[in-house]
C-alpha cells in the first residue's frame, strides 16, 4: 500500500504540476496580448506568483476538495485502505487526460473541474453516488456559471471607469502608464491564480495521508502546502504556449489598459472565492474578465464564437472526467 500511496501522490503533484502548465495562461495572456512583456518575462513573473501564493491567503478550498465533494470518512469505512487510494489515482489520471487534450487543442478550460468530475466518476463506480455530497458539488455547479459571469461584469464596470477617467488623455500618455501598471496587476493575478489553483492538490494529498494513516484528521501539512505551490510554479515557468495564444489573441485585441482592468477584476473575483472556500475557475474568471474589458468599446470586438465553443467545453469538463476516471478505476482495479 505504501507504494501505491506514494504513486498517487507523485501523481497529485504531477496534475499540479499540468495545472500550472496548462493555466499558465490565466496569468500572462494579458500582458503577453498587450506586449507588456515578453512570453518568459510573463511566465516567470507568474510562477513566482504561484509560489508565494500560500504566504497570503487561506486553504478553505482545499478544506472543500478534500471534505465536500465526496464523503471520505464513509468511503473509508465501505473500502480498504488500497482500493480507496485507486479511487483517488483513478481521479487524478481523468482530470490529467482531460487536460491533456484540452492543451493540445488550446482550448482554456478548467483543471480544478476536471479534478472534482474525476473525483465524482471514481467515486461513484467505487463504492456508489450515496457518497456524492451535493451541497458541495452545487456549490462548484453554480460557479461554473457565477464565477466567468462575475469575471465579465467586474471587468466591464472597470473598463467603463477607466475609460471614463482617461477619455480626455492622449494614447500615448496613456499606454505607458498603464504598460507598468499592468505588471502589477499581472503579478497579483498570478499570486491569486496560485492561491486558487494549488489548494485543489493540497486537499486531495491531505486525503491521502488521512487514508494512509499518516494523518489522524484532515489538516494540511506544511510541506504539502510548499510542495503542491513549487509544482504548480514549475509547471507555469514552463507554459502551455498553445492556451496562452488562445487566451492572449484569439478572444479579443487588448490595449495595456483593457490588460489591467482585466488582471485586476479576475483577482478580486479569485480572492473572494478562496475566502469562500469555493473552489472556482481561473480560466473562467479571466476568460470572463477578458470578454468583458473587450465589449467596453464595441461588443462586436469579440470574437464570440470562439468564446461560445470555449463555455461549451467548460460545461463538458466535469461530465468527461467523470467518466474517465470511471473506466480508469475499472483498469487499475482489475489488477489489483
Amino acid at each position: 500500500m505504501i507504494e501505491l500511496l506514494v504513486l498517487t501522490i507523485l501523481m497529485a503533484l504531477g496534475f499540479d504540476f499540468l495545472n500550472g502548465f496548462h493555466d499558465s495562461a490565466n496569468a500572462i495572456s494579458t500582458v503577453v496580448a498587450t506586449r507588456v512583456l515578453t512570453p518568459m518575462q510573463a511566465v516567470s513573473m507568474a510562477a513566482i506568483g504561484n509560489l508565494i501564493g500560500p504566504l497570503f491567503f487561506t486553504t478553505a478550498i482545499a478544506a472543500t476538495i478534500g471534505k465536500e465533494i465526496i464523503d471520505t470518512k464513509a468511503i473509508q469505512i465501505l473500502l480498504p485502505q488500497d482500493t480507496f487510494i485507486v479511487m483517488i489515482l483513478a481521479a487524478l489520471v481523468g482530470a490529467i487526460i482531460w487536460n491533456i487534450l484540452t492543451w493540445f487543442f488550446g482550448i482554456p478550460v478548467s483543471s480544478s473541474h476536471a479534478l472534482i468530475g474525476g473525483l465524482i466518476g471514481a467515486a461513484t463506480v467505487a463504492v456508489g453516488p450515496q457518497v456524492l455530497l451535493w451541497d458541495g458539488i452545487n456549490k462548484v455547479l453554480i460557479f461554473i456559471v457565477v464565477s466567468p459571469i462575475l469575471g465579465f461584469v467586474v471587468a466591464f464596470l472597470f473598463g467603463l471607469i477607466v475609460m471614463g477617467i482617461l477619455k480626455k488623455s492622449a494614447p500615448a500618455k496613456v499606454n505607458f502608464w498603464f504598460k507598468k501598471l499592468q505588471i502589477l496587476s499581472a503579478f497579483f493575478y498570478s499570486v491569486t491564480h496560485g492561491t486558487n489553483d494549488a489548494q485543489k492538490t493540497m486537499g486531495i494529498i491531505t486525503i491521502l495521508l488521512v487514508v494512509g494513516g499518516f494523518l489522524t484528521e484532515f489538516e494540511i501539512p506544511l510541506w504539502v502546502v510548499l510542495m503542491c505551490h513549487i509544482a504548480i510554479c514549475l509547471g507555469t515557468w514552463l507554459g502551455g504556449w498553445r492556451i496562452v495564444k488562445t487566451m492572449a489573441h484569439k478572444i479579443t485585441q487588448l490595449k495595456p489598459y483593457q490588460g489591467f482592468c482585466a488582471e485586476t477584476a479576475g483577482g478580486v473575483v479569485l480572492i473572494q472565492m478562496a475566502n469562500m472556500g469555493v473552489p472556482v475557475s481561473t480560466t473562467h474568471a479571466i476568460a470572463g474578465a477578458i470578454m468583458g474589458v473587450g465589449s467596453t468599446k464595441n461588443p462586436k470586438s469579440v470574437r464570440w464564437g470562439l468564446s461560445r465553443n470555449i463555455i461549451l467545453a467548460w460545461f463538458i469538463t466535469i461530465p468527461f472526467s467523470a467518466v474517465v476516471s470511471a473506466g480508469i478505476y475499472f483498469i487499475i482495479h482489475s489488477f489489483l
